[in-house]
């Protein structure tokens, strides 16, 4: 009678070989421990105790050596922006970009009990419509700085803070004018990639592009021919997307029919470049369970950091500095100036410049790595 089969053993050879597989395995490794860190460490970057920052702007008379002045620009939540002139700052606060000017005048006042002197500022927010939503929220946070300094200096026994504001109406802000945009850029960003790499990758396992290429088509046409038909698909949803906002939710485009078609040029741009990142990842995986993959390492960083759910204002200056490289980010940044704020196509001539530069990094890289077989 042979040795009895050692069951615990076996079990143990499976466990070892089961485990060392998805260890080799890069997809299980990236979304059971890299994908989980990187949304750790961008959700807890979030500055301060909101998930609001405040750009304030100083009013050419505001008083900046009181107390009041000091306790409000040391909050983590209020950022006071320093603007050439008083054109620009109001430019800049009717866009929306900033939330409000800020004036604060001190003056002394007599106790009518002991006739002791004891200050008195007034505070007042200029701001506009377009900030409606900012101001919602700060106002009150000034007013518990407020009661904070009152309880230190008087134990509240007196108001030592008068909060006035002082709002007139422009184009009102809507949600909607910062999330469309940013669904678009979203949208573009997934399909495209997804739709480009697979096709791309099997075309070329199915030696579909190889018998192209022994064609006397140009290669040029071959490329383009089968990328547009992709980029003409996705071009379909930016304009379905535009046109329900506009006409269903009401999302502004400042310039009407002229910023719909900037908007759709500048998509048609956005395109192109993630048209050579497809063309990247399709050339470079040995199989198509690869694809998924590189294209979630290369869109969920951009989905959390370029400004599609949230303004990136929430984070610190350094990580937003790094918001700053990646090309979705200046797509949203351009679509939203072009459509609430009205700027032409080429007033967003940085933010083009910068897709622009990603543009041609890309196509060199595909140049360099792109396979017909």
């Amino acid at each position: 009678m042979g040795n009895k089969y050692n069951q615990s053993k076996a079990l143990g050879a499976i466990t070892k070989a089961s485990f060392l597989a998805s260890l080799k395995n890069p997809q299980s490794f990236v979304f059971s421990l890299i994908f989980p860190l990187v949304f750790v460490f961008i959700f807890g970057a979030f500055s301060g105790n909101s998930l609001t920052r405040f750009n304030l702007a100083l009013s050419p008379t505001c008083d900046t050596t009181n107390i009041l002045y000091k306790t409000i620009t040391s909050q983590p939540f209020i950022v006071i922006k320093s603007f050439p002139d008083t054109i620009e700052m109001r430019k800049e606060l009717e866009k929306g970009t900033l939330s409000g000017i800020l004036n604060i005048q001190k003056s002394i006042s007599l106790d009518s009990s002991n006739q002791k002197p004891f200050p008195h500022f007034d505070l007042t927010i200029k701001s506009t419509s377009a900030s409606s939503l900012d101001i919602i929220q700060l106002i009150p946070l000034l007013e518990n700085l407020s009661d904070k300094l009152e309880k230190r200096m008087n134990g509240n026994k007196a108001t030592l803070v008068t909060i006035k504001q002082d709002i007139y109406n422009v184009r009102e802000y809507k949600t909607i004018d910062f999330v469309l945009p940013g669904q678009i850029g979203f949208s573009l960003l997934f399909s495209t990639l997804f739709g480009i790499a697979f096709t791309f990758f099997n075309l070329r396992e199915q030696l579909v592009l190889k018998r192209f290429y022994a064609t006397p088509v140009n290669k040029l046409n071959i490329l383009l021919g089968i990328g547009f038909s992709r980029i003409f698909f996705q071009l379909i949803n930016v304009l379905v997307l535009i046109t329900v906002g506009h006409f269903c939710i009401g999302f502004t485009l400042a310039h009407g029919f002229i910023t719909f078609i900037e908007m759709v040029g500048l998509s048609i741009f956005f395109l192109l470049m993630l048209m050579g990142v497809g063309l990247i990842f399709s050339s470079i995986v040995k199989n198509d369970t690869m694809i998924p993959l590189m294209i979630n390492i290369f869109s969920l960083p951009q989905m959390l950091l370029s400004g599609t759910f949230f303004s990136i204002s929430v984070f610190p200056e350094w990580l937003q500095t790094c918001c700053k490289i990646l090309p979705l980010t200046h797509f949203n940044l351009a679509m939203r100036k072009i459509s609430f704020e009205g700027a032409s196509i080429f007033e967003c001539w940085q933010d083009l410049g910068a897709l622009g530069l990603w543009t041609l990094l890309i196509y060199f890289i595909v140049w360099k790595v792109f396979k017909w077989e």
